[in-house]
């Protein structure tokens, strides 16, 4: 593992992960749930929207860092309301 800079904010993105997806395994076996049809052009359950919102993420972190000089913190808030808005409406 020498290879990879694993530093605490490394970590803390993993971990972060790991909890995201243990949570999501949590919520799926004590309320299952079915498809729906939001604003996304396909029906999608909680565990599509959650896929959906991490890849959107990355795109927006990539190109956040592409276009500004800004912190990449601007780049976690607006994925963070991005997640929200796939999660609750997508």
């Amino acid at each position: 593992m020498a290879w990879m800079a694993w530093t605490w904010p490394t970590a803390a993105f993993f971990a972060s992960i790991v909890l995201a997806l243990t949570a999501m395994t949590l919520a799926e076996m004590r309320w299952p749930t079915a498809e729906r049809q939001g604003w996304l052009p396909l029906s999608t359950t909680r565990g599509d929207r959650f896929f959906i919102s991490l890849l959107g993420s990355a795109f927006i972190h990539v190109l956040w860092l592409a276009a500004t000089d800004l912190p990449v913190a601007g780049a976690g808030l607006l994925s963070l309301g991005y997640a929200a808005v796939v999660m609750t409406r997508g």
